[in-house]
């Protein structure tokens, strides 16, 4: 018996949820590392684990090869994918460019109502680091600098680092400075509620070299 609209429409809708709901998971595991490059994801696996159909892990996996957390190994072997140090530069080469500009305009445009969520972000972000959970500090930074990027009120800009920010958030987990990083953001923070586009858009430079630095420091020990 077929569907009519309304339920083929509903049924649509749901699929993308289940699609969500484990493009997400699958995400954050392998953000937090519980998926470390070279794990293979099996479709019959995972869709019994989510209590899905294959179709939305199917769907899932294709988005997450589209924001290069997995990829092919071979026509039938989906794997995690691994960074070397060059696609580590060119996430922060990435990073700077878009985050010093968002920073600039988030100083020219930002009004009170917005700096105060800015501020309270700041405040979740110190007592994140000061849980010392990576996750929830990697969290509360990355609900920061996307405030930071509503601030500055471009929505070219937010579409072109929208694809960027899982990998974005994979590198707020590689440093292990969180006490100085906070303090680079409360910088930051500063810099903005300011009005100074120019002091703002020094305080991000700095502050997304210094992390750059101590990830690859991090990441590849022997500096090659």
């Amino acid at each position: 018996m077929s569907q009519n609209p309304s339920q083929a429409a509903a049924s649509l809708t749901r699929t993308a949820w289940l699609r969500d709901q484990v493009c997400e998971g699958l995400r954050d595991r392998i953000i937090t590392g519980r998926l470390a490059p070279g794990d293979r994801l099996v479709e019959r696996e995972l869709a019994e684990e989510f209590s899905v159909s294959r179709v939305p892990v199917r769907e899932a996996i294709r988005i997450l090869i589209a924001e290069g957390f997995l990829t092919a190994a071979s026509p039938r072997r989906i794997v995690v994918k691994g960074y070397d140090r060059k696609d580590v530069e060119n996430l922060f080469d990435l990073r700077e460019a878009l985050e010093v500009l968002a920073v600039r305009r988030a100083a020219e445009r930002s009004d009170a109502a917005g700096l105060a969520t800015l501020k309270r972000l700041l405040e979740n972000a110190r007592r994140a680091t000061l849980s010392g959970k990576p996750d929830r500090i990697s969290r509360a930074n990355a609900a920061f600098h996307h405030q930071i990027m509503e601030l500055a009120d471009n929505e070219l800009l937010a579409s072109t680092v929208e694809p960027l920010e899982g990998r974005l958030r994979w590198l707020f987990q590689q440093v292990d400075e969180p006490g100085v990083l906070w303090e680079e953001r409360n910088s930051l923070y500063r810099a903005i509620a300011s009005g100074d586009a120019d002091a703002s858009a020094e305080a991000s430079l700095r502050h997304v070299r210094h992390y750059r630095e101590v990830a690859l420091g991090m990441l590849f020990e022997d500096g090659e």
